[in-house]
């Protein structure tokens, strides 16, 4: 290239420079307004388009990200709507299988049925893991049903309710209902004789139909006693336990027990509320 001509050529190119530092290097159409500068706090963006002002068509800002459409959320199911529609399943293909015994049809049907006896086993599973490892949920703490453990919580329920009724006879005493003609009463007045001496409760026995009893000779005919403590005036025998300082009635059962039944229901009725053992 000849010298001239490289001369001339970098004195273009230097010209070229100088115009584009004294002013923007294209300029915004006449009579439009310039946008306002865009600061970010990305340095590069800073310096590419605050600090050396572009000019307006260069698009200094960042694309702000294009918002996705919003998934449309299904509506949920309560677990309820579920177990209903798997019952409301299970009876469909019961009903088709025995409406229409085809192979396909009860096939279909033993396939479901299997399907929710794994799901139950699954549910039974579970809830015996919980119980185990919450001592709160492990009705059997209160109440075992192993054979050692039953054992050992029956010994030492025996041994709560005979210190109960060691005492009982210091407030409570016992009206005994018979009649001679009942055959029932035949059985249950040796019983509630053994109990009452045992534990040495006052036994008033008060025969209903005014005959004898070879177990309480010293018996009284009743005189409306049943009405007046509002027990069923046709029943007997009847056990009715008397709390002294109260002044009040305790119907204890009609009918046969044994002799552990007897005391058991004594000792429920006269030493804990009602939802405290059960």
């Amino acid at each position: 290239m000849p010298a001239h001509a490289s001369k001339a050529s970098r004195r273009l190119l230097a010209a070229c420079l100088a115009i584009t530092a004294s002013s923007s290097f294209i300029a915004a159409p006449a009579g439009a307004e310039e946008p306002p500068l865009v600061t970010t706090d990305d340095r590069q963006d800073s310096f590419y388009c605050a600090e050396r002002r572009l000019g307006y068509w260069f698009y200094c800002a960042r694309p702000k990200p294009l918002e996705h459409d919003k998934a449309v959320q299904a509506p949920v199911v309560s677990a309820t709507s579920q177990l209903d529609a798997v019952t409301a399943e299970l009876r469909e293909l019961k009903a088709r299988a025995i409406m229409e015994p085809t192979p396909a049809n009860v096939t279909a049907y033993i396939r479901f049925q299997r399907e929710q006896l794994d799901r139950a086993s699954l549910f039974s599973d579970v809830w015996q893991r919980a119980i185990w490892q919450d001592p709160d949920l492990d009705y059997t703490l209160q109440r075992p049903v192993s054979t050692l453990g039953k054992r050992q919580w029956q010994d030492a329920r025996g041994a709560e309710r005979n210190a109960v009724m060691a005492h009982l006879s210091e407030r409570y005493g016992l009206f005994y209902f018979f009649a001679q003609s009942c055959g029932a009463c035949e059985v249950m007045s040796p019983i509630v004789q053994s109990v009452a001496t045992t534990w040495h409760i006052t036994v008033r026995a008060i025969s209903t139909d005014g005959g004898p009893s070879r177990h309480f000779p010293t018996y009284t005919v009743e005189t409306n006693q049943r009405s007046r403590m509002g027990l069923e005036p046709k029943i007997t025998p009847a056990v009715v336990l008397w709390d002294a300082a109260k002044g009040q009635a305790i119907p204890i059962g009609y009918g046969v027990m044994s002799a552990d039944e007897l005391q058991d229901r004594i000792y429920l009725l006269t030493s804990k509320e009602a939802g405290r053992d059960y």
